[in-house]
């Protein structure tokens, strides 16, 4: 074995042994080979918040306080919103190959969306995935996901920056963020794959079980899994500028926990549809969103949203992005309302995207809310809201 010149020097005065030293380098080798294809990546993101038109002047009543990760207290203020570590080990194209990913996440938005703690926890830290990736040779090979994953529906995602626009959708704060389980994904072909998974439930919670204190059928959670499948498209070169475009279709269908505790414990499916499309004019691109979940969080109500999307590329470092979304909710079986419906809700969004800076997305958006009440009143915030918004994300 071949040692460099101070491993030489310190044996030759007796500090150290070679056999010692060949032993050093062996285990070092050995950590320096299973760490070499790692990756760390992630981002801070910070934002500010001015409210320009609350309802009836006051911010807590208003509809600002429902949109996701905004809330009464992120308004009119700066404010830190999360910062992301990703530690992982991406898949080589062997047939047998492995990996792993491990999101970690800190600050306020961990707290909302905080799936590393029990239900009410304030920590202001979660594990947002944390999964293994395996890959079997069946066909053109199954890739696999074992642990915390994301969920495998919606148009948005939980980092705003990859997001078209800074604030969610209503139709994201409908959807499932996460889940404890297994996913296979088979590709057909360079067009067409297909996933289908099982998981403990269908709301966010690391390692829950679905309780059934409910259903009145036993304490156990054996047979009480959340299912999910999904199906993507891409259009192939031959469908001239749709070519590249992409078409989604999926269904989570498993217990909603989120309201176990006032024993509203129910079966919940989550349906969607999506699509991300070019256009002729190659710097636009458009998107469509449906969700449809039928009793939601176990409330016995049947929710459905639609967003429309479109974005405007000027050059490399100036966007512009729109979003309009319709959303409502019919109540028909919940305890104590009488049968009592939902409002519906419209917002629409604009967002200027200018990166002035290497690595840095720099955004500002103006968000328009109206919650209207057109079918009785159900005790929660109406009327219209206008917010201003700014947000800048260093990524690494």
């Amino acid at each position: 074995m071949k040692f460099n010149k101070w491993t030489v020097a310190l044996a030759a005065v007796g500090v150290v042994s070679l056999a010692s030293a060949a032993r050093a380098d062996e285990k070092m080798s050995a950590m320096q080979t299973a760490l070499s294809d790692t990756t760390i990546s992630g981002y801070v993101s910070a934002s500010a918040n001015w409210e320009l038109v609350p309802t009836a002047g006051v911010s807590s009543s208003s509809p600002a306080g429902f949109i996701p990760f905004q809330g009464i207290t992120k308004q009119d203020g700066f404010n830190l919103d999360v910062v992301k570590l990703s530690i992982s080990k991406p898949q080589d194209e062997s047939p047998w190959a492995s990996g792993y990913q491990a999101d970690l996440i800190f600050g306020p938005d961990a707290v909302a969306y905080n799936t590393s703690a029990n239900s009410g926890s304030t920590a202001d830290f979660a594990i947002k995935q944390a999964y293994i990736a395996l890959r079997t040779p069946v066909g053109n090979g199954i890739d696999w996901k074992i642990g915390v994953f994301d969920t495998i529906i919606g148009y948005e995602v939980f980092d705003a920056g990859s997001n078209p626009n800074y604030t969610r959708s209503y139709g994201y704060a409908i959807e499932p963020t996460e889940h404890t389980g297994i996913l296979g994904t088979y590709k057909i072909n360079d067009e067409l794959s297909v996933s289908a998974g099982v998981a403990n439930t269908l709301s966010a919670g690391i390692n829950a079980r679905a309780a059934t204190s409910g259903f009145g059928n036993g304490s156990g959670s054996d047979w009480h899994k959340t299912l999910m499948a999904s199906t993507t498209f891409t259009a192939p070169s031959s469908w001239g500028w749709m070519s590249g475009s992409s078409f989604y279709a999926g269904v989570v269908y498993g217990i909603n926990m989120a309201n176990a505790g006032a024993g509203l414990t129910d079966y919940q499916a989550n349906w969607y549809l999506g699509a991300t499309m070019n256009t002729p004019l190659k710097q636009l691109t458009t998107g469509f969103a449906l969700d449809y979940v039928s009793h939601f969080a176990g409330t016995g109500v049947d929710v459905w949203s639609i967003g429309t999307y479109a974005t405007y590329k000027a050059n490399d470092k100036l966007s512009f992005s729109g979003r309009a979304e319709y959303i409502e909710g019919d109540i028909y079986n919940l305890a104590g309302t009488g049968g009592r419906p939902t409002p519906s809700a419209y917002e629409l969004t604009a967002t200027v995207e200018y990166d002035m800076w290497a690595n840095v997305v720099s955004r500002v958006e103006l968000r328009w809310d109206d919650i209207t009440d057109n079918k009785g009143s159900v005790g929660i915030a109406h009327g219209d809201s206008l917010g201003l918004y700014a947000n800048v994300i260093y990524k690494f």
